[in-house]
């Protein structure tokens, strides 16, 4: 994607199945990013309550405007220089706090046994706990997810397709890998030194599931002193601002350029785009901001997007990088809808509605005497994945069937008003071409 100089992850499905339909993908990656946003924003109101006192929604109102202040003037630039300076502050803040919270009374040290009853009944041994019963298929299906659907995602994208070259943008790739899994170890140790203090000891209530948003923010009050909370607050805060900026900068430089500029304005200026853009920065933040104040459930909102993107753009956006000849806009179409269909149908309980396809374990919902929900029902079966699997198949079939179809019977052609011959024989030209120019470049060096 590097070489070919593309700027955003919606250019290759936009040039291969034209602009109209290509930003079509932009739904599931901008639902996926604005809640992002927000659920992070609405973290950070939540830590600021705890450790200041503050309320949620000042809070989450400053730290946005913050963000979107500097990514308004200094774009992409100002967002990767204050990263690694945010970068910093959140290795440093929260490594330089946990020994302040090992070293508390309340805390068992060595970590060999739980305080903290994380659900009715089952107390946590140590740090380790356990599947429930049939719920492989559950965790099964998240770790998938997070590990496919975490790679269509434009604050990733817009990194390594702004990089110097393709070497540099593999290199950061690696890097990065190994960053996030060093990133994510001084939360894991947080969490362990939170299921093993005496909380009823040090706030006077149990620290139940329902409450782990709290974690980190009651650890720094409780656990450490004042200046340690203080420094360890910055850190969160860094986090929240690097997150949102890039969020947001990602999520409205596709809006700009794979919608506005490629199908609603073809004939946008530099100039006209430039401001579009500003513009769409103010009311993304906006939106991610609005939300962060008055949805309660943001996070499982943002689930529900992540697994959008997962099963509808990741396969196709493999397809077209990696499989360009295998794919036309009939079996994208197919594909897409099916993938959709099947998702809708198998329910959501943060949606609050049970499912109509109901998939092998489901776990029926739960009723009061009186008639009303108490539980919705969920899937227990990997349906995520599998809703992924069956939109890469339908969309290798269809485009497959429909390439067939048209080229083994030409008198039909005229009905072929998708292009689905005209496409393959257009990639089939570029290999061709491609290859004469290797041969060339050969001959020349020999």
């Amino acid at each position: 994607m590097r070489e070919r100089r593309f700027v955003t992850m919606l250019d290759p499905l936009q040039k291969k199945y034209g602009n109209p339909l290509g930003a079509l993908f932009y739904i599931p990656a901008f639902s996926g990013e604005i809640l992002w946003s927000a659920s992070i924003l609405a973290a950070l109101g939540t830590s600021l309550r705890v450790i200041c006192g503050l309320e949620d929604t000042p809070s989450i109102i400053i730290s946005a405007c913050i963000a979107m202040t500097y990514t308004l003037f200094g774009g992409l630039y100002s967002v990767a220089f204050t990263d690694v300076f945010q970068l910093i502050c959140i290795f440093v803040g929260l490594i330089f706090a946990i020994p302040f919270m090992t070293g508390n009374e309340f805390v068992t040290t060595p970590l060999r046994g739980s305080n903290v009853t994380m659900y009715p009944g089952m107390n946590y041994s140590s740090f380790l706990g356990r599947i429930k019963d049939g719920d492989g298929g559950i965790w099964a299906d998240y770790a998938i997810m997070m590990i496919f659907g975490g790679i269509p995602w434009q604050a990733y994208f817009q990194r390594v397709l702004s990089s110097r070259n393709y070497k540099v943008a593999r290199v950061l790739s690696f890097c990065a890998s190994f960053g996030c899994f060093a990133a994510a170890v001084p939360s894991v140790v947080i969490g362990l030194i939170t299921i093993n203090t005496d909380w009823p000891a040090v706030v006077g209530y149990e620290l139940t599931a329902d409450k782990a948003k709290l974690a980190v923010p009651l650890t720094l009050l409780n656990l450490t002193p004042p200046a340690v909370a203080f420094i360890g607050l910055g850190a969160v805060s860094a986090a929240v601002m690097s997150s949102t900026d890039s969020s947001i900068l990602g999520v409205s430089t596709m809006f700009t350029r794979n919608v506005f500029c490629n199908v609603i304005y073809r004939n946008a200026s530099d100039r006209v785009s430039l401001w579009f853009l500003r513009g769409t920065v103010i009311v993304n933040t906006v939106i991610a901001m609005l939300i962060a104040i008055f949805v309660k459930s943001v996070y499982g909102l943002y689930l529900i997007c992540s697994d959008l993107v997962f099963i509808l753009l990741f396969p196709h956006l493999t397809l077209v990088v990696w499989f360009p000849k295998m794919t036309n806009k009939y079996g994208m179409i197919a594909g897409f809808g099916t993938a959709f269909f099947l998702r809708v149908l198998a329910g959501e309980p943060v949606l609050k509605y049970n499912a109509v396809l109901k998939y092998p374990y489901y776990m029926e919902p739960e009723y009061n005497v009186d008639g009303s929900v108490e539980s919705y029902g969920y899937q227990r079966f990997p349906f995520r994945v599998l809703c992924m699997v069956l939109n890469l198949l339908i969309t290798l079939i269809v485009s497959y069937a429909a390439r067939m179809f048209f080229t083994k019977m030409p008198q039909f052609k005229h009905l072929d008003v998708l292009g689905a011959v005209k496409d393959f024989e257009a990639e089939e030209y570029k290999d061709e071409f491609k290859a004469g120019e290797k041969k060339n470049a050969e001959s020349s060096r020999l």
